[in-house]
């Protein structure tokens, strides 16, 4: 049954949109562009990515219009807008796997575009004030961002202004790191990837899916993206194996029956449940949905009506 508000698309009717194209990497550049254990093939690019670029490429130039013939009406002096694309899901999912693949893609097929990609893990607390909150287990939900400091950020950014510093953050310490910063400086595309970016948090005027033009859910089963989690954990736990200064170092150290215990219950316990309870519901937000199943495939797509 279709999605209420959705055109649905299986791959083999979503590949047939658009005519193959010259790709502008390699299969060595796609390994390099994917999440530690995500799966992704030239194949893929091809017959999901491919026709994604083209619709967006619709919508770039309708946005463009509109903002060229809005200030014209307003007597306004022009100025670029940025067009701003948000990016969702799950934790494991694979979205940075998209939102990487699709910077790459703009920037190589419109060179004339500057892109540019941010993560909202730097508008998240450091470790230290989410302990000292009390919430450094709920490291991911929604009260663990400064949610007034990234909409300010997007503010700023929608009204052009440049040379913009976002906090970095390490998945390797587990941390933002202090004195390091990501410099948006006036792109044309905008890409923000993140599990919150399409949640409406309380007791705020302005949301931050307010400042997208264009929004993309990737879905998969929860069981699914718990073993990835697990993948990810493992190939996390091998790289961490010996470098102290690695967050992962210290379960590397353990046996792996029981590290895999503790990735099991962080799961189910803080994951799955900001998942059900904050992600999940956010995806029929998105005006693209891109459906994945066993091994990353990508198996269908939607598309808001």
């Amino acid at each position: 049954m279709e999605p209420q508000g959705y055109f649905k698309f299986e791959r083999v009717e979503w590949q047939k949109l658009s005519k193959r194209a010259e790709l502008p990497l390699t299969t060595q550049q796609l390994t390099d562009i994917k999440a530690l254990n995500d799966r992704i093939s030239l194949e893929d690019v091809q017959d999901v990515y491919v026709p994604l670029v083209r619709l967006l490429q619709k919508k770039y130039s309708d946005f463009e219009k509109w903002n060229r013939d809005k200030l014209d009406f307003l007597q306004i002096p022009m100025r670029k807008t940025p067009f701003i694309i948000g990016i969702s899901g799950s934790v494991a999912v694979g979205k940075s796997t998209t939102a990487r693949l699709l910077q790459v893609l703009l920037s190589n097929w419109f060179g004339d575009l500057k892109t540019q990609l941010i993560t909202t893990d730097g508008f998240l607390y450091p470790n230290a004030e989410l302990e000292q909150r009390g919430i450094l287990n709920r490291k991911g939900f929604p009260e663990s961002y400064n949610m007034n400091a990234l909409i300010d950020f997007l503010g700023a950014v929608k009204s052009g202004r440049g040379n913009i510093e976002v906090p970095k953050y390490s998945h390797q310490v587990y941390d933002i790191v202090e004195g390091e910063y990501d410099v948006i400086d006036q792109p044309d595309i905008l890409i923000v990837e993140g599990i919150n970016v399409l949640q409406l948090p309380a007791n705020q005027s302005i949301y931050v899916s307010d400042f997208f033009d264009w929004s993309i859910y990737v879905d998969a089963d929860p069981e699914l993206i718990e073993k990835w989690f697990l993948e990810r954990f493992e190939v996390l736990l091998d790289t961490a194996f010996h470098d102290p200064t690695d967050y992962y170092y210290q379960y590397a150290q353990m046996p792996r029956k029981e590290a895999f215990k503790m990735a099991r219950e962080i799961w189910r316990d803080i994951d799955l449940k900001n998942l059900k309870e904050f992600i999940l519901p956010t995806r029929f937000r998105a005006d693209v949905i891109l459906h994945k199943t066993e091994h990353h495939v990508l198996d269908g797509v939607m598309v808001r009506k």
